[in-house]
């Protein structure tokens, strides 16, 4: 220990690493010092509960041990090892973060912050976290436990979300770091905010910084941090079909831009955008209803119980004077035939819808009306192929000749069999969406 540069370390800070040596969470990234290891556990848990991708970091390691099994993978096998969490982009940029260190690097994790932060994916956080656990550099990794433990400890009125309160806040983390144990520090601040000094409801009878917490003190640690967020949620609803022929299913492969880019998803129909609801709405009865929220992927949907006990899942919404659902049903068919036609495809729907679900995305609200189809080819000619890559999308796909072969797919567009789904990278909600398909 450097006692000339320990002697402004605040006594909360040693109180709070002799508070982590005790409860510190078991988990198995910190077994090693492995910078690959670290990095991907936070990739991970961004915007995910450590115990939701607890399993899924287990998975990945066994599936890619080491950079260079990430850095040799294609895009939609990382994809398809990440579908669940969530959030693909950090998938996407995590794989190419790993192939420039593996390629500019010779494989070993830069220990420099400005070339770390210039990787691909790794911001200020990942960066700090990454440096000082693995190499145990004096680099402060504030997220928004830290936000928040350090406007409670500090009684930070300032907005978090604006670049004056963060920076105050990033200033103290550094002025309070440990020179001998900056790595262990910060896993400290992260398991502490996790655990103890939560939101809305801090722990402050258990808390073993309590006597040192301005917030506390002046009766004001529930009502902080302050974030004031102004944007508003768009919400979307979309039309989705769920068609079968000849015991395939027609998907579609979204474009290599945007949202949930090149994922797979069943024929969907966008529609535009529903109007901001009033305070007043009123909404539908959520009698015999239960509210299911998915950690992972930031979404909730709703499962109705239907009568006879079947259980199927429901959206609540608006009333009808709100939201016209059968503009959407009538919209969404029009349009949807309309595609289906230029593929050379008819299709007979239900009426009877199969599901409503709905999946928030940090951005946007998604409503999704789903139904069953039957496809009829109505094309001149079929093209036979024993073609079975779905990644091949412009081909066929056919299990026999004569009445047995496919109509001819554009790209973009596949034929799959229902045991054949968890081969793809599915789009968000649409991987939910496979429950309801028939063998």
């Amino acid at each position: 220990m450097n006692n000339k540069n320990e002697v402004n370390i605040p006594a909360w800070t040693l109180q709070l690493l002799a508070w982590y040596d005790v409860h510190k969470r078991a988990l198995p990234w910190r077994k090693s010092k492995d910078p690959y290891r670290i990095w991907v556990s936070e990739i991970m848990s961004q915007q995910t509960r450590i115990e939701a991708m607890r399993p899924y970091y287990e998975q990945w390691m066994r599936q890619f041990p080491t950079m260079e099994d990430l850095a040799a993978a294609d895009e939609d096998t990382v994809v398809r090892a990440w579908q669940g969490l969530g959030y693909y982009s950090r998938a996407r940029n995590l794989r190419l973060g790993v192939q420039e260190v593996v390629n500019k690097y010779g494989g070993q994790v830069p220990r420099d912050r400005k070339a770390m932060e210039s990787l691909r994916g790794v911001g200020a956080y990942t960066a700090g976290a990454v440096l000082s656990i693995a190499f145990n550099q004096r680099e402060p990794a504030v997220d928004g436990n830290v936000l928040r433990v350090y406007a409670r400890l500090y009684d930070i009125h300032d907005d978090i979300l604006k670049t004056a309160g963060r920076k105050q806040i990033e200033a103290l983390v550094l002025e309070t770091m440990p020179y001998d144990r900056p790595g262990d520090f910060n896993e400290a601040l992260m398991d502490f905010g996790a655990s103890v000094c939560i939101p809305k409801v801090p722990r402050c009878e258990v808390c073993p910084l309590a006597n040192m917490c301005r917030a506390l003190a002046a009766g004001t640690a529930k009502d902080l941090p302050v974030r004031i967020k102004n944007t508003k949620v768009p919400t979307i609803p979309l039309w989705v079909g769920l068609f079968s022929y000849k015991g395939y299913y027609l998907l579609h492969r979204r474009p290599n831009r945007g949202l949930l880019r090149s994922m797979w998803e069943f024929p969907t129909v966008e529609l535009a955008s529903l109007p901001e609801p009033k305070k007043n709405d009123e909404h539908i009865s959520r009698k015999e209803e239960i509210l299911f929220s998915d950690i992972v992927t930031n979404d909730a949907f709703e499962v109705k119980k239907k009568p006879g006990g079947k259980r199927r899942t429901s959206a609540i919404l608006p009333k009808p004077n709100a939201y016209d659902r059968r503009h959407v049903y009538e919209e969404g068919v029009a349009t949807i035939q309309s595609e289906l036609a230029a593929l050379g495809l008819s299709v007979v729907i239900k009426e009877e819808k199969v599901t409503e679900l709905v999946h928030v995305f940090s951005h946007r609200r998604w409503i999704m009306d789903v139904y069953e189809g039957t496809l009829e080819s109505i094309q001149a000619e079929v093209r036979e192929t024993d073609s079975n890559k779905v990644v091949d999308d412009s081909k066929v796909r056919s299990e026999g000749k004569g009445k047995n072969a496919l109509p001819t797919l554009p790209e973009g567009w596949c034929w799959l069999r229902k045991e054949e789904f968890a081969t793809l990278p599915w789009a968000g909600p649409h991987g939910k969406l496979t429950v309801f398909c028939q063998s």
